[in-house]
């Protein structure tokens, strides 16, 4: 198969989204994107190779093989039992598995995404992964149920911020707080500026004036 370039663009987007998706897992998983393009050499990228010795280049399984074989006989419901599966490799080892498929132009198969956790890991790297660092500073993070959820929650945070430090003069509040969700990408969301108007009780042209400002200053 000669993928096209948007089929390649697609296996490119999986292969950046490899690399945070091993660091959030850890490196008790085996993370591997194979592409069609060629079988005996389909493994183009590959997270914690080390597991299973393999790396860029390597061919694809006989498990993957049977897989694509059952899409070609019955469809893509054929990859329902292969989402999560355990397999023993020749090493004894023990793995809980999932391959997907990695769909292109024309409803086509172009790659396969496969997963392996080593369940015989250390208990202490699979919790290490889960939790984290103990010195590691967590992120706030708000999970609203809407857009007037978040965007107020988001103006409050920074109007507390800056409400509590003594050192901005009362003029400049309203721009700093402004300048806080401005850093945060929050003027990306539709109709934000009226949103925080409203929120901080002053007109639309205010906050564009420091919006501007803030863009000058080359922040």
């Amino acid at each position: 198969m000669k993928l096209s370039k948007a089929n390649k663009l697609i296996m490119d987007s999986y292969a950046s989204m490899m690399e945070g998706l091993s660091t959030y897992l850890g490196s008790a998983y085996e993370i591997s994107l194979h592409s069609l393009e060629d079988y005996n050499h389909s493994v183009v990228k590959i997270m914690n190779g080390y597991h299973s010795g393999r790396s860029e280049g390597a061919p694809l399984t006989d498990l993957a093989l049977n897989m694509l074989k059952r899409i070609s006989d019955q469809g893509l419901s054929a990859t329902e039992s292969y989402t999560s599966y355990n397999v023993v490799n020749q090493s004894g080892e023990h793995l809980k598995s999932s391959t997907i498929p990695i769909i292109g132009e024309n409803n086509r198969v172009i790659g396969l995404l496969c997963i392996n956790f080593y369940i015989d890991s250390p208990l202490s790297e699979v919790l290490q992964s889960l939790v984290g660092s103990k010195t590691d500073q967590p992120e706030q993070e708000y999970f609203a149920n809407n857009v007037s959820d978040t965007m107020a929650e988001a103006v409050s945070n920074a109007r507390n911020q800056v409400m509590l430090n003594s050192s901005i003069p009362a003029v400049n509040k309203n721009k700093e707080i402004v300048r806080l969700l401005y850093g945060k990408g929050l003027f990306r969301i539709k109709d934000s500026v009226s949103r925080v108007a409203d929120a901080l009780g002053v007109s639309k042209n205010t906050v564009y004036l420091h919006l501007r400002s803030i863009a000058e200053d080359g922040e």
